[in-house]
């Protein structure tokens, strides 16, 4: 059987001014498919068997090339969008024809001259095509252990669970909604510490450090953003989450705890609307 979106070895079983045909094996000659004559091997003659790509062309026919394109059936990689149209955007995978990523397969929009990341399927219409849900694609047998410093690239981001990450574009990993701080987008490439590895291999990720190296971290950031303020944060530790989440990426309690030590080194103080440097 002919694989569509696979590299497979088939046997030559005719030749022709412009190329040959390729099958299984002799037996299985009802299913062949035409390597074009710049693709064969020198020498190459009925019986040999050649190891091809098979894909569809600009007529989506299907045919064989002895090239080997970035991206499989399978596999997942990063490829150059080469241009942006109607229905979608088109990658560069290495093959003459670029490979169509509808606009329902990306999880946010394609921009022309960045890299996505993508697997491959086969559509309603026997076409190939790449999506950035990549999920299925992923790997979960990573070398990874718990506390391990990883990074990888965020491909989706649900309300539900949280930001899914590609572990060195190949393990599946997730930053769980309660983990998410600052400004985590889709195609973001981010490092992360592995919190935890389940029982069926995929990594749970925090972009935080431990608690006790993240307070001294979260205490400087919030030094930073009173220097932003001119000296003076128009907001105290009783604020709401919401407010504080929005104007440091950090929960309540994280806040609190990085107030508490500035408070304690004699770096600031805390009025009843205010927080002042010192």
């Amino acid at each position: 059987m002919i694989r569509l979106g696979e590299t497979q070895t088939l046997e030559i079983v005719k030749t022709v001014d412009f190329g040959v045909y390729l099958a299984p094996s002799k037996e299985e000659q009802e299913e062949r498919i035409l390597l074009p004559i710049k693709q064969v091997p020198q020498g190459s003659k009925p019986g040999d068997r050649i190891e091809v790509f098979v894909y569809r062309d600009s007529k989506d026919r299907l045919i064989a090339t002895t090239n080997v394109p970035k991206l499989q059936m399978g596999q997942v990689a990063l490829l150059k969008v080469a241009q942006t149209g109607k229905f979608g955007a088109f990658l560069d995978w290495g093959l003459e024809k670029d490979l169509m990523l509808p606009f329902k397969q990306q999880t946010r929009r394609a921009r022309e001259g960045e890299e996505v990341l993508v697997s491959m399927y086969i559509d309603k219409s026997g076409r190939l095509c790449a999506t950035m849900n990549v999920y299925q694609a992923l790997l979960n047998d990573s070398p990874y252990h718990k506390d391990d410093k990883v990074t990888g690239r965020v491909y989706l981001i649900s309300e539900e669970f949280g930001a899914f990450v590609a572990v060195d574009n190949r393990y599946s990993a997730l930053i769980p909604k309660k983990e998410l701080y600052g400004k985590v987008e889709v195609g973001q490439d981010i490092e992360a510490r592995v919190a935890q590895v389940l029982e069926d291999g995929r990594l749970t990720l925090s972009v935080r450090e431990k608690a006790y190296l993240q307070m001294e971290k979260d205490a400087a950031e919030v030094l930073k953003i009173i220097d932003s303020y001119d000296g003076v944060l128009p907001f105290n530790d009783k604020v709401s989450p919401e407010i504080i989440k929005r104007e440091t990426g950090m929960s309540k309690n994280e806040f609190k705890r990085a107030v508490g030590n500035l408070l304690k080194a004699g770096k600031i103080e805390i009025t009843d609307k205010v927080i002042r440097r010192k």
